[in-house]
């Protein structure tokens, strides 16, 4: 089982890796913060390996029959995998662009508001509320869990989607190889 969860949690973080470098090349050096979607959906593909990694155990391992928990759990130890490369990898590019990201990203929304015409009190209040946030985020105490805290939920929920489905041995069973 802990091979299961090493193997899979780390091709889930692999596919991330390399979510993020495609994302960041095709933006032209810098991440595309502003899509929420496109990082959302490049999280899910990624773990989708849970799904694979719980039915590569269940069938593989034990005899086409896995409980409720026990896939609950093994789908959790691969999304907990993954969101420690998606924490990690993440640190490093902060690390390689000298932790510019917050500075650009407050500059954008700053930006954004005025480009909406946003001014005055209003205006001033994000910009005090933004630069709290800059602040809190320079800590990793602040940073990490925050990090953590944007994958590992969607890692949770296709955990236990695929627990659900997959304690059912009808769904996607096992090949049966003619001899």
């Amino acid at each position: 089982m802990i091979r299961t969860i090493a193997v899979y949690g780390l091709i889930s973080g692999l596919v991330i890796i390399l979510g993020i470098i495609a994302t960041t090349v095709s933006s032209g050096g810098d991440a595309p913060h502003s899509s929420v979607w496109l990082g959302y959906l490049i999280m899910l593909v990624a773990l989708s390996s849970i799904l694979v990694g719980v039915r590569q155990h269940r069938d593989q391992v034990l005899g086409g029959v896995i409980t409720f928990r026990t896939a609950a759990l093994l789908g959790l130890g691969i999304a907990l995998v993954a969101s420690i490369v998606y924490v990690l990898v993440w640190e490093v590019y902060l690390a390689i662009t000298h932790y510019a990201f917050m500075d650009r990203y407050v500059a954008q929304v700053l930006a954004a508001k005025r480009a909406a015409g946003i001014t005055g009190e209003a205006y001033r209040k994000a910009a005090v509320e933004l630069e709290s946030m800059r602040v809190a985020y320079q800590n990793p105490l602040n940073r990490l869990p925050m990090t953590f805290a944007e994958i590992f939920p969607v890692g949770l929920l296709v955990a236990l989607v695929s627990a659900a489905l997959l304690r059912n041995p009808r769904f996607l069973p096992a090949r049966v190889r003619p001899t």
